[in-house]
């Protein structure tokens, strides 16, 4: 492709289309294994202790940065069980990536736990597999988790489940674990860590005439047709993953940023807002637009609340979350993290949302205010029956 038709890639975006990467407050970084094992190497405690000398700078606000929340998706537990192994080439049988796996997440948790110690910040294992994410419950309690942990400024440092997974539920790649990550906690921004100054055109390595894209809109058909290769000897992902998981991230409103993960202060140069390095690929909506347009057209609707007046006013008029002391009836049947139907008593539909209870918890929360859910139910999830976040009006 020629640099006019690179060019056009961003014709249609704003002319500010960087300010995304400025204002991003919830970022997800993803860090390859070629990277973080420095091609297969072993665990590279350099690199991963320049990285979280970084992330201290995000988190901590340092250096006219604003405190950004960070969680990290890091590949290299494989990589690194291969050296401690003694395996000169990536396993193909599933058993020996699952040892080679157990074997090197251990090396690689400790020296991520070790640096992000040394700079102040507070880290957090989270490992997960397709399972998690496709069961609701299992789902929401992840996401609880790592926004819980966020409030609390810790780093969950995220891989896939290596040791459990199957073929039939295994991500395959780190990059969309990282773009399912960014849908998960609705982040910002995710940052993809590589050994490749952005996306080009071609791969540069085998094409001179490569141009770099330096913004583009994620999911535009064109940088899917553009990508291609696999990835490293010691990974499995390729731009083409990346591109795919800007494409996902974006679902969510999550714009993604393709970088060299070994540029000199990439992560607060990029944050700053005042150069622009690597690719930026925009998502076409605001991160709550994406996620209530979803919550919008979702066809499938479980049961309904009945509000009362007051309740109707505070989401319609104040743009307040729906607590359960709103609430007067329940109908139907609903689990936690269902779409739901928030009705006035009249019977008409005034929003739709994502219910934190379920339909039998929800029938004992009624007319009941957010301090008495544990002596309720013995547990609280949330304090809101659907948070303002999670609720769209109709």
């Amino acid at each position: 492709m020629s640099s006019s038709s690179s060019a056009s890639l961003s014709a249609l975006l704003p002319s500010d289309a960087w300010e995304v990467v400025r204002q991003a407050r919830r970022i997800v970084v993803k860090v390859g294994s070629s990277l973080v094992t420095n091609n297969g190497q072993g665990v590279d405690e350099q690199a991963i202790d320049e990285w979280c000398r970084q992330l201290s700078r995000l988190v901590h606000g340092d250096d006219g940065n604003e405190k950004r929340e960070v969680i990290v998706v890091s590949s290299g537990a494989i990589a690194e069980g291969m050296k401690r192994l003694g395996m000169s080439q990536r396993p193909r049988e599933l058993h020996e990536l699952q040892a080679a796996a157990a074997v090197g997440q251990m090396g690689l948790v400790q020296m991520y736990e070790t640096k992000l110690r040394k700079y102040a910040l507070g880290s957090a294992q989270v490992l997960l597999t397709h399972a998690d994410m496709a069961d609701r419950e299992r789902y929401l309690n992840a996401r609880v988790t790592l926004l819980t942990l966020l409030k609390q400024a810790i780093v969950p440092v995220i891989n896939e489940n290596d040791t459990v997974v199957n073929d039939e539920i295994r991500f395959g790649d780190n990059d969309t674990l990282a773009a399912l990550v960014a849908n998960l906690v609705v982040a910002d921004l995710l940052i993809i860590l590589t050994d490749q100054p952005g996306f080009y055109t071609a791969d540069p390595r085998k094409d001179p005439h490569a141009q770099k894209v330096e913004t583009a809109r994620a999911g535009d058909p064109s940088l899917e047709q553009m990508a291609g290769g696999a990835g490293s000897a010691v990974g499995t992902g390729g731009m083409l993953t990346k591109i795919l998981a800007a494409r996902r991230a974006a679902r969510s409103g999550a714009s993604t940023l393709i970088a060299w993960g070994r540029e000199p202060d990439v992560l607060p140069r990029l944050l700053l807002g005042q150069e622009h390095i690597g690719s930026l690929l925009v998502a076409p909506l605001h991160k709550l637009q994406a996620r209530k347009q979803w919550i919008a057209d979702h066809l499938q609707v479980h049961g309904a609340v009945v509000i009362d007046a007051g309740a109707v006013l505070k989401l319609t008029q104040e743009g307040k979350s729906l607590l359960p002391i709103g609430m007067v009836a329940v109908k139907g049947r609903f689990s936690r993290g269902d779409v739901i139907s928030i009705q006035a008593e009249n019977g008409r539909e005034v929003a739709r949302g994502l219910a934190n209870y379920n339909q039998k918890e929800a029938r004992l929360l009624c007319r009941h205010a957010s301090t008495d859910i544990e002596t309720l139910l013995g547990y609280v999830a949330e304090n809101e029956m659907v948070h303002r976040d999670n609720l769209v009006l109709v």
